[in-house]
């Protein structure tokens, strides 16, 4: 029976996906297969021998020793897209906040609770609150990934004059974008063009601290900025002066920090992007089906750590190897098989920088001395039969 050990709470109609008979699921599983997980912090984890997979029900894998995980063969699933909408939704409800005081309206009304004439006060004092409509302003998108390219449609649909930008598309993002979108060669463009900016790219070396006191100086005087990605993406610091000479109007983020809470302003939304029922739910079902399959039939779908490897069964037995993308290891392992007199009925392979995977479904099991040699050839990781 495999086991999949539950870090945080996932929906049940995820865990569902898992055969009772076939399946110990809980979070008091002792030496997992697998482990799913949300927001729980696994860099100090220790992880058996048995462990094969970790899938975050979720984009972000900042949570996850990714590096440790690659060098002991266990591959990190995570969820792209299964989230979108709901991000999507609550950047939009954020562009607003950042246009219209209305969360400073909302606490204002809430003062004149027991004295009399109220509707009066409120129209002789809305006016303090005044703000501006989106329609007609610029937004620069900053990536365009699943949550980016729908932010920049429903801008578009809101009669925003859009402009994003991700040098890394996929072809699949780029076509489901609308035509009315215009492509910023770089990041500076969108800095110096746009009255917003909204933030969708993953926290990596290259865009911690994207939004600094050098981009800020770029961008218009009074802009507005949306950060519903990752908090480290803004120096705070930085931001915090910005706000204060006017350079930046509003700030939104769903990331609060010692930094940021209290701060005048800053709009700090709890981490509410993805916590609706239905992105939980979709979330939760994603990241088990993409478990489970790796588990069953050794199929990869959106690995953070390794290629994307799948394949209808056709042999007897599957030999799925994670290595390293050297030369000779697929060769030597080919080589293995055909010297016992195996057929390899299908094989499919795929690379991912350093690392690389493949699957090999062959005409009888081998036997167990090949497969202790499969594991001891040099750059192999992990080789699992099925």
């Amino acid at each position: 029976m495999k086991k999949i050990q539950l870090l945080n709470k996932i929906a049940a109609c995820g865990t569902d996906v898992f055969d009772k008979a076939e399946y110990e699921v809980g979070a008091e599983v002792k030496s997992p297969d697998a482990i799913l997980v949300r927001s729980a912090v696994m860099h100090d984890m220790e992880f058996g021998a048995e462990l094969r997979a970790i899938g975050r029900a979720g984009a972000g894998v900042n949570n996850i020793p990714i590096e440790r995980c690659t060098e002991q063969g266990i591959v990190v699933f995570n969820t792209p897209g299964a989230n979108a909408n709901g991000v999507k939704e609550l950047t939009i409800a954020a562009l607003i906040l950042a246009s219209r005081n209305v969360i400073g309206g909302i606490e204002w009304v809430n003062t004149l609770k027991g004295s009399e004439g109220i509707a009066k006060a409120v129209e002789t004092g809305k006016g303090a609150y005044v703000g501006h409509e989106l329609h007609g302003k610029k937004l620069g998108v900053v990536g365009l990934g699943a949550i980016g390219g729908l932010v920049a449609n429903a801008a578009d649909a809101l009669g925003m004059q859009v402009i994003g930008c991700d040098p890394y598309i996929t072809v699949n993002a780029a076509w489901a974008l609308s035509t009315a979108v215009k492509k910023a060669a770089s990041y500076e463009e969108i800095y110096q063009e746009a009255d917003y900016i909204t933030l969708h790219v993953p926290s990596t070396k290259e865009t911690k601290g994207m939004i600094c006191k050098k981009t800020l100086d770029m961008m218009k005087d009074g802009v507005r900025i949306v950060n519903l990605a990752r908090a480290d993406l803004v120096n705070a610091a930085d931001m915090k002066e910005a706000l204060a000479s006017g350079k930046v109007a509003a700030y939104i983020t769903d990331f609060p920090t010692e930094e940021t809470v209290g701060a005048p302003g800053i709009v700090n939304i709890p981490h509410l992007g993805a916590s609706t029922y239905e992105s939980e739910d979709h979330c939760a079902v994603m990241a088990a089906k993409q478990v489970a399959d790796y588990l069953e039939n050794g199929n990869i779908l959106n690995s953070v750590n390794f290629p994307n490897v799948s394949m209808p069964r056709a042999g007897v037995q599957r030999i799925c190897v994670l290595h390293r993308n050297v030369p000779n290891v697929l060769s030597r392992v080919t080589s293995l098989v055909s010297a016992e007199g195996i057929n390899i009925e299908n094989m499919s392979n795929g690379s991912r920088g350093e690392e690389a995977y493949t699957i090999l479904d062959v005409s009888r099991p081998v036997s167990e001395e090949t497969a202790k040699v499969f594991a001891k050839i040099e750059g192999v990781r992990r080789v699992t039969l099925l």
